[in-house]
């Protein structure tokens, strides 16, 4: 998570200050470096790491302590939205994809989004509540044809249904909860759905 109004820097940005190529310092200087500026999105390919933390440590400074309160205006990666919103990150690129989010901002190649986005998405779910499934931006229109209308998971709940026709819906959905996040009565519902609608992959 990048804390509301941190700059942020890169291992190329940190190595281009430190005045020697990345690789070389990579090989030389991160380990030391990384042991007291913990990156921003652990677990990350990307490592990002606050500016003010980074340069204190290249200068041999003490490393100031992050802001502990959270912040609506926190900017979170794929994983943090997706524990945020109870499912896998795929689908928050997918929400993102179809509208369902905005698209972010990218940060040293790092997709990220602000809390606030995340959580009033948490609290207004695709197809449920008043505005839950419209895209980010749209007005409100007409009432959808059921509850899950537009919900990007109902296409998955179909391609589960036409891969496995004869097995329980019980198993399938406790399958697609454990695949992409969320319970299994979510995706029962789904795929009931899924299977009134017709939205089984074609052959």
């Amino acid at each position: 998570m990048i804390p509301r109004g941190r700059p942020v820097i890169n291992e190329a940005d940190i190595a281009e200050r430190a005045g020697v190529p990345l690789a070389t310092w990579r090989r030389r200087d991160a380990p030391a470096f990384r042991e007291h500026v913990p990156s921003l999105f652990p677990g990350s390919r990307f490592l990002i790491y606050d500016l003010e933390q980074a340069l204190a440590c290249l200068q041999g400074s003490p490393v100031p302590a992050l802001p502990a309160q959270e912040d609506p205006d926190d900017q979170l990666n794929d994983k943090e939205a997706a524990d945020i919103l109870g499912i896998d990150p795929g689908t928050v690129r997918g929400y993102a994809r179809r509208g369902y989010l905005s698209p972010g901002e990218t940060l040293y190649g790092a997709r990220v989004w602000r809390r606030r986005e995340i959580e009033h998405r948490r609290d207004h779910p695709p197809g449920q509540g008043k505005g839950g499934g419209r895209r980010a931006g749209e007005p409100q229109g007409t009432r959808k044809a059921h509850p899950y209308a537009g919900d990007p998971r109902l296409q998955t709940a179909g391609d589960a249904l036409a891969t496995s026709p004869d097995t329980p819906i019980t198993h399938i959905a406790t399958n697609l909860a454990q695949e992409h996040g969320g319970s299994p009565r979510t995706w029962e519902r789904l795929l009931n759905q899924a299977r009134q609608a017709g939205c089984q992959a074609p052959d």
